[in-house]
């Protein structure tokens, strides 16, 4: 149920129970309310049972996946009970979404990096469809107007002759993704700017830019699932002609039904994407509302329990989550410690 429903129908029920005369039940500790990526999903989701478990009473946290874009948008529409407190991002905040925060009177948003992913490309584990992609490769097949023309290409072997000639047929993420904005940044636009006359357009003309190397094709070849990772992984592995995109974690927690493409002549992996060989490589955050700390009960210890589950030999680690840089989780630590405040300076 999306998150605005759930506080509109818990509030009806409250107003309800008053006009009867009734008296408001006591339903314990209120609780932790998280948003956003699906990538972050399931490490969300770990960190919140491993925090219950560490805390005796402690209400389970809400965490709904609604995809980074619109994760950002629920959290930057106010401060409050009826808002979250922490929205799970597979890309950065970007620099409008921090001022709609301000506008809303957000004004002091901690940002934690949790670790690295990889933006995967994966076929069915048996007799899946073969293929050795390159970001110009990935662009050519999946852009709307590949280098500003008619996008032809039905087969592989259209896009290049060493491919399969087999149909384009990929399932991806929807437009409200911080995985699909990671695909366009990591993999689209780097093939784009192969041609030199795009390249120039990234500083000359930026609408033009995007829709010619952001856009992706609207007909069957490139078909979105919505913010169900895992439905893309059952509907690669039921059809050996697919190609599915998602973030490493699922890869590694079903390799029994699909396998990984290499990307550039490397396959994702643990230390491919740490070290960022692998091209679409990509750092995980957690914006969480300062003003909520000390207000929402047990948020400073939910925190914590993040900083104590990303390290290289840590919870996350075992279900999929790249650990950053020791420089880098030292960083986070401290920001889960001081709640260091974002400023849109970071974000220029």
């Amino acid at each position: 149920m999306p998150f605005r429903t759930r506080t509109l129908l818990a509030a009806a029920s409250l107003a309800l129970l008053a006009a009867c005369g009734g008296e408001e039940e006591d339903t314990g500790p209120e609780a932790i309310e998280i948003v956003g990526s699906s990538t972050v999903y399931p490490f969300a989701q770990k960190v919140a049972e491993d925090y219950v478990a560490a805390h005796e009473g402690a209400a389970e946290p809400l965490i709904e996946s609604t995809g980074t874009s619109d994760g950002i948008e629920a959290f930057c529409s106010g401060t409050g009970p009826d808002t979250p407190d922490i929205v799970n991002a597979s890309r950065r905040m970007h620099l409008d979404e921090f001022n709609r925060c301000q506008t809303n009177g957000i004004d002091e948003i901690v940002e934690i990096k949790i670790g690295r992913d990889g933006i995967v490309f994966v076929s069915a584990v048996d007799e899946g469809v073969e293929l050795e992609l390159t970001p110009e490769i990935v662009y050519r097949a999946l852009a709307a107007n590949p280098f500003g023309e008619e996008q032809t290409a039905e087969n592989w072997s259209d896009v290049d002759p060493s491919l399969p000639d087999t149909p384009i047929i990929v399932y991806g993420p929807p437009a409200t993704s911080g995985t699909r904005e990671a695909l366009q940044e990591l993999v689209m636009e780097r093939g784009c700017i192969s041609n030199p006359e795009m390249a120039a357009l990234e500083e000359s003309d930026e609408a033009a830019f995007i829709r010619n190397c952001d856009a992706l094709r609207g007909d069957q070849a490139y078909s979105d699932q919505g913010e169900k990772d895992d439905l893309i992984v059952r509907k690669v592995a039921n059809n050996p002609r697919a190609v599915g995109i998602f973030g490493y974690s699922y890869l590694e927690d079903n390799q029994d039904l699909v396998k990984a493409v290499s990307m550039g002549g490397v396959m994702p992996t643990a230390e491919t994407i740490a070290d960022e060989s692998y091209p679409a490589s990509r750092p995980l955050y957690i914006y969480v509302k300062k003003a909520h700390v000390g207000v929402t009960p047990g948020l400073e210890e939910f925190l914590a329990q993040w900083a104590q589950s990303w390290g290289e030999d840590g919870p996350l680690a075992e279900i999929g989550l790249v650990p950053a840089t020791g420089e880098t989780r030292e960083e986070s630590a401290a920001a889960v410690e001081n709640l260091t405040v974002l400023t849109a300076g970071d974000l220029e």
